[in-house]
């Protein structure tokens, strides 16, 4: 079996996650990387043995011998980069969000189906191992009809500046960001069930704190205290043509005790609480139970999960699979975003 030959374009943070599970896999060679500093093109490069350094993605996109690439720059690029990649004859892994807008979503969906490649987008989150594990029981119907998720991501401090603050490139905060993963797993669990209308919230109280001292928190490369034009904490309710619904609420700063992490769904005949760690709620013979499955990682192991989601994405670009993030999942998530911002911004709730 030939190898596929990789490009990522942006060297981020989040990129290494994606070298290092490109590296794990057998079927990969990493042969070109791109980044706007050469010298973080270079060094990547350099470490995972890359031999084409670029700073200018069409440059890396008329490299005949790539197959394809990974997507891990600013989210306003995401749509430009992508469709250019797709029209290239690449396959496409877009980290999340798809791009920033609807009509950006819509341009790239239509891409994919103009030139028949494959575009994955990043939501890692499905890849865990504890959510392949969980899926299996809602596929069996242990669960029975998923009709209520709960999702709460907050972060006390935790807005990491940069191009992260900057709405402009970012599309948004901690919506944009961490939301769209929490939303994304809870609809996907649901079985994606159409959106019937979204009623949501943002608040810019706190800004990014720049002034606590004496806590470490992840910031950005190009951490800049002065910039923030970003949401602090956002929440929403989606609810579904099915009855269904997600309540979902997010931050980056909020005075909290702790941050914290609580992602669970509800069935008619059984639940789930997936993080912090995996348990299953269910009743047998009159009697409540919860199951606690016995896992290597009974939460979201954030490497294992970006390996997985490589070798899904590998395996689709083999023909041993289809994608599980196809483009049309990407272009529903962005429409749900974006209809939160707007219902927050109009104090109304959007219908679809």
């Amino acid at each position: 079996m030939s190898k596929v030959k990789i490009g990522v374009i942006g060297c981020g943070s989040i990129s290494e996650s994606h070298f290092q599970a490109y590296q794990n896999n057998p079927n990969v060679q990493i042969v070109a990387v791109c980044d706007l500093k050469e010298d973080r093109a270079r060094e990547k490069a350099e470490k995972y043995n890359a031999s084409h350094v670029y700073t200018d993605y069409r440059e890396l996109l008329a490299n005949t011998d790539i197959d394809a690439v990974s997507v891990c720059t600013w989210n306003n690029s995401h749509a430009e980069i992508s469709i250019a990649a797709l029209r290239a004859g690449k396959n496409v892994l877009c980290e999340k969000p798809l791009c920033k807008t609807v009509d950006e979503a819509l341009a790239v969906e239509q891409a994919v189906h103009e030139t028949g490649k494959i575009l994955q987008v990043g939501y890692v989150r499905r890849h865990a191992s504890n959510i392949s594990v969980l899926k299996k029981f809602i596929d069996a119907g242990d669960l029975g009809e998923i009709y209520f998720a709960k999702a709460s991501l907050t972060r006390r401090l935790g807005n990491p500046g940069g191009w992260f603050a900057d709405k402009e490139r970012s599309g948004g905060g901690p919506l944009i960001d961490i939301g769209v993963h929490v939303i994304d797993l809870c609809w996907y669990l649901m079985g994606k069930p159409k959106v019937k209308s979204v009623s949501g919230n943002t608040y810019s109280k706190l800004g990014n704190r720049s002034n606590i001292e004496h806590y470490d928190f992840y910031k950005a490369a190009d951490y800049d205290a002065s910039l923030n034009t970003v949401e602090d904490m956002a929440n929403a309710l989606i609810r579904f043509e099915n009855g269904a619904s997600i309540m979902v609420d997010v931050s980056f700063s909020l005075h909290a005790k702790n941050d914290s992490s609580s992602i669970n769904i509800y069935g008619d005949k059984g639940g789930a609480e997936i993080e912090p760690v995996l348990s299953i709620i269910t009743e047998r013979h009159n009697t409540m139970i919860n199951i606690a499955p016995q896992l290597t990682t009974p939460g979201f192991d954030f490497q294992g999960a970006f390996n997985n989601e490589i070798n899904h994405f590998i395996d689709s670009c083999l023909g041993i699979i289809e994608t599980n993030s196809p483009v049309d999942d990407g272009v529903e998530m962005i429409k749900i975003l974006n209809a939160v911002y707007k219902s927050a911004a109009e104090g109304t709730e959007i219908h679809f």
